[in-house]
């Protein structure tokens, strides 16, 4: 698992099995896998997140939206606190 901080709140977690999950706040509301390619979120949680995700994807065409659920079960096997301070490593 490789963690990085994209910008303020703002985190990508990238899983062994290739999978990215981007983190708003502590949410994840957006990624990347095989099966599903790009992917965000259909729930809307604020501005602030919305902006988040849209520069996250600023390049990509093709982004499927999905259930919030979907992303949840993605990211479970992550530690419940993946984007606090003491995952820097």
């Amino acid at each position: 698992m490789k963690l990085t901080r994209i910008g303020y709140n703002q985190t990508l977690v990238v899983l062994n099995n290739d999978v990215e999950i981007f983190f708003s706040y502590d949410t994840p509301v957006a990624g990347r896998s095989a099966d599903l390619e790009y992917f965000k979120t259909d729930t809307f949680y604020s501005k602030t997140t919305s902006r988040h995700i849209n520069k996250y994807l600023d390049t990509i065409n093709n982004v499927s939206v999905i259930p919030q659920e979907v992303i949840d079960n993605l990211s479970m096997e992550l530690p419940a606190n993946v984007t606090s301070t003491e995952h820097n490593s």
